[in-house]
Formats: C-alpha cells, sequence, structure tokens
C-alpha cells in the first residue's frame, strides 16, 4: 500500500484516471457495432477513435508523466471533439470527466511539497507566531 502511494505521488493520478474513464465511459455510450462503422464512414470511425485516443492518453500520462503536458492538451482536445462525433460527448459525462482529467494533469507540478494536514490536533501543537 505503501508503494502504490508513492507511486501515486509521482505523477498525476487523478487527471490520468479521470481522462481515461471518460474515455472509457464515452467508449460504453456507442451502440454501434464496428461493421455499421465502417459503413457509415470517418464520422462513425471517428465516434470510436476520439474515446480511444483520449484513453490512451489518460494512460499516457499515468505511465509517463514526464510528457503529462503533451499528453494532457491532447486529451482535452480530444475531449471536446467528442462533443460532435459520439452521442454529446458521452451524454456530457464522459466529456466533463475528460476535460477536469485533462486540466488536472495540465497543472500538476512534480516537485510540489504537501500540504501540512488540517488537524486541529497539528495545530495546537505548533508554537504562536507573535510580531
Amino acid at each position: 500500500m505503501v508503494a502504490f502511494r508513492r507511486w501515486r505521488a509521482a505523477r498525476p493520478f487523478w487527471g490520468g484516471l479521470l481522462l481515461a474513464l471518460g474515455g472509457a465511459e464515452i467508449l460504453l455510450t456507442q451502440k454501434a457495432s464496428l461493421k455499421v462503422v465502417m459503413h457509415i464512414g470517418m464520422q462513425g470511425l471517428a465516434g470510436y477513435l476520439l474515446p480511444l485516443l483520449m484513453l490512451i492518453c489518460g494512460l499516457l500520462i499515468l505511465f509517463n508523466p514526464a510528457q503529462r503536458l503533451f499528453y494532457s492538451v491532447l486529451g482535452v482536445l480530444f475531449s471536446l471533439g467528442t462533443w460532435l462525433t459520439s452521442n454529446l460527448g458521452g451524454f456530457f459525462i464522459g466529456l466533463l470527466l475528460g476535460v477536469v482529467g485533462s486540466c488536472l494533469a495540465f497543472g500538476w507540478l512534480p516537485n510540489q511539497e504537501p500540504r501540512p494536514a488540517r488537524s486541529w490536533r497539528r495545530r495546537s501543537r505548533e508554537p504562536v507566531r507573535q510580531p
């Protein structure tokens, strides 16, 4: 469990996870079989391609955090593209998950110090500073 926490802290975990979940949700909302999509043409194929690329970008953010800026920009573009190609972005849920996840990954800083704990016990132990 400690190893997973250390791994998770070294990457934009929640951003990549939300982006991947958004792509998976949009893929699950597609009802047409692949045979129908091939007959429809590129518009139908893009309905499967963009969410798949969202899923791949989310996984790449998780496993290659050094390139998170590039993958998060691609992820938000793919997410916004699903508005037109994939049932209004998976009925808005996948679209919102993808955009929020991409924004979280874009804003993540790798060497940021952890926040101090918010518990009341910690505040009571700290000495009061007076000017």
